[in-house]
């Protein structure tokens, strides 16, 4: 597996400036909406749900995934997959302590502690601003939030495998030689402690955007967990006629197992694989529209990277705080930036915007 690719500066600065226009679209479709209908929702008393209440009891399912909720959807699912042998001998001991660590230290200490310090930062940064854009009607502010959250997310994921010395960072989520609920939270501390949407979508939060971040978090949680599931649950959109055009849909909008598996293969030979794209976290699309995108419909045989020397689970966690003692290793002192040799082959974010490469139609 080649971990990075060389991306010409100029292709990262032309999709700079199309990621401007797609965060500034929900807002200006938002401000010509009120144009058409002569409506002032700024001008009226705010609420964080103007024009819309979801019902009590979807509220309380929303509030709880944020809390035990979607753990414990995880856990139970990731019982299934390890039940069925999808695992097979790949979960070392190892490999289980990282997943295990990774899997409680987020969601338990680290990502609430950076909500918490956040909201309490805020009124001292922006005094004025709390609840400014709390006018702003629940269908607009679910769009707002959607794309400041999710495109965010594709730019600080693209970063990491595009520029090298990012990339050791990001390459504790890919030494995994499976795919399951075991490793969707494997990620190095600081890679975690840094993930930039985390500090926009509190920071939306604290503007007024809170009631629709609750519903986007929700979902897109849902969306990122499925799409790294060793359950191939997109399968049947592909193989069933009538379920067709819901799958050629759906592969293009959000990401499935198909397209993120790909993104985590240990090559690319077999055409299925494609670690040098693919970066998509809820929504599929940005890598339609930057051309980083590719459509199999099939699913990679192998995981991982094909230099992985099962770096101790401390290493891989808290690198470059802890260094590993595997000799050669990325991980190690004075390891290599990127452990095997980038290709040459031309980079596949070059592909027309608006494009995905569709392999394959069928299994």
């Amino acid at each position: 597996m080649t971990t990075t690719a060389k991306t010409p500066s100029r292709v990262i600065l032309r999709d700079s400036l199309i990621s401007l226009l797609l965060y500034i679209l929900p807002i200006g479709l938002m401000f010509l909406s009120f144009y058409i209908s002569g409506s002032k929702p700024w001008l009226q008393a705010t609420s964080e749900h103007l024009g819309f209440r979801a019902p009590a009891f979807v509220e309380a399912v929303f509030n709880n995934l944020k809390t035990w909720g979607l753990p414990a959807i995880m856990v139970v699912v990731g019982v299934i997959e390890f039940s069925v042998g999808f695992y097979e001998n790949k979960w070392t001991k190892n490999e289980r302590t990282l997943d295990i660590v990774c899997f409680i230290l987020p969601k338990v200490v680290l990502r609430p502690m950076i909500a918490y310090f956040g909201l309490k930062l805020l009124p001292f940064v922006l005094p004025d601003a709390k609840n400014i854009f709390a006018w702003v009607p629940f269908w607009w502010g679910f769009a707002i939030m959607a794309v400041a959250d999710d495109l965010t997310q594709y730019w600080y994921h693209r970063l990491h495998h595009q520029l090298p010395l990012l990339w050791r960072f990001h390459r504790t989520h890919h030494s995994a030689p499976y795919m399951g609920m075991a490793m969707t939270g494997r990620q190095n501390i600081i890679y975690t402690a840094f993930f930039s949407q985390i500090y926009l979508t509190v920071t939306l939060t604290y503007l007024g955007l809170g009631y629709p971040a609750l519903f986007v978090g929700g979902i897109k949680s849902l969306i990122t967990t499925a799409a790294h599931s060793s359950i191939k649950w997109d399968k049947p959109f592909y193989t069933i006629r009538w379920l067709n055009p819901i799958g050629w849909v759906m592969e293009r909008l959000i990401s499935t197992p198909a397209t993120h598996h790909a993104h985590h293969a240990d090559t690319s030979d077999d055409g299925i694989g494609y670690y040098k794209g693919n970066f998509g976290n809820m929504f599929f699309i940005w890598d339609l529209i930057f051309g980083t995108g590719i459509i199999t419909r099939q699913y990679p045989v192998a995981y991982g990277l094909k230099h992985y020397k099962e770096e101790e689970w401390y290493a891989q966690l808290l690198w470059p705080i802890f260094k590993s003692k595997k000799e050669g290793s990325e991980l190690a002192h004075n390891g290599p930036v990127v452990g095997d040799e980038v290709e040459e082959a031309p980079d596949p974010v070059v592909v027309q915007p608006v494009v995905a490469i569709v392999r394959a139609e069928a299994v």
